[in-house]
């Protein structure tokens, strides 16, 4: 799980990992044999039985620096990844980070051009509010409003949803399977389970070989 990929010296809520560790880090991935590749290709070798060796990589908020700094790393290694933008805010910055720092988002041509180069949009909701406790009218605008803005801006079917501050309920994560989607990713998602409710594993700036490592040997023994 990753958001931002820039250099920058203000991050309080550890969400940006500077573009020289990032190159690292897939190295670090490479040498071992494992290839990133989307959350959604990465569902579809396991149900063939084929996700030996791929690591599913996945980008949260859809920060205008994964077009400028991630896609570009990416292809270096052959990998490939899983972008969730937020569908009505496309262009605009994330004023849902009320310390800061203002980091654009990518544009609507931006979206599409990933798409185009294989990599795999998803939704963050239509406005990053958090899904747990919202009724169902709000619920059915964040998540199946979101997705049709995206099908339509991309063309492309629209199969992820990730849970803005992995916040979900049962309610939320049954408006995700009832909305079409084929999964949904979230960060602990503690009581829930399942194909709507995906665990994944943060990785920061601080996170080298030894991190990673022990992430990687922590969640092979969970599973």
């Amino acid at each position: 799980m990753y958001h931002s990929v820039a250099s920058t010296t203000e991050d309080p809520y550890l969400i940006t990992v500077d573009p020289a560790r990032f190159r690292r880090q897939l190295r670090w991935l490479a040498t071992r044999g494992l290839r990133g590749v989307s959350v959604g290709a990465l569902m579809r070798s396991h149900r063939e039985g084929a996700a030996a060796g791929l690591v599913g990589l996945s980008f949260d908020d859809g920060y205008r620096d994964f077009v400028e700094e991630a896609m570009p790393a990416l292809a270096e290694y052959g990998f490939t990844a899983t972008v969730y933008v937020v569908a009505d805010r496309l262009g605009g910055y994330n004023d849902w980070d009320r310390q800061g720092p203002r980091k654009p988002l990518m544009t609507a041509r931006q979206v599409r051009e990933a798409a185009a180069a294989g990599v795999e949009i998803g939704s963050h909701g239509l406005t990053h509010r958090r899904l747990a406790g919202l009724d169902a009218r709000d619920l059915a605008a964040q998540v199946a409003d979101s997705r049709h803005l995206l099908e339509d801006l991309t063309g492309r079917a629209v199969g992820g949803f990730c849970y803005p501050y992995g916040s979900l309920d049962a309610a939320a994560v049954e408006a995700v399977a009832r909305a079409g989607y084929a999964y949904g990713c979230a960060v602990s998602p503690g009581a829930h389970g399942g194909v709507y409710a995906l665990p994944r594993c943060y990785v920061g700036d601080r996170d080298g070989p030894l991190h990673l490592t022990a992430k990687l040997v922590r969640d092979r023994w969970r599973r």
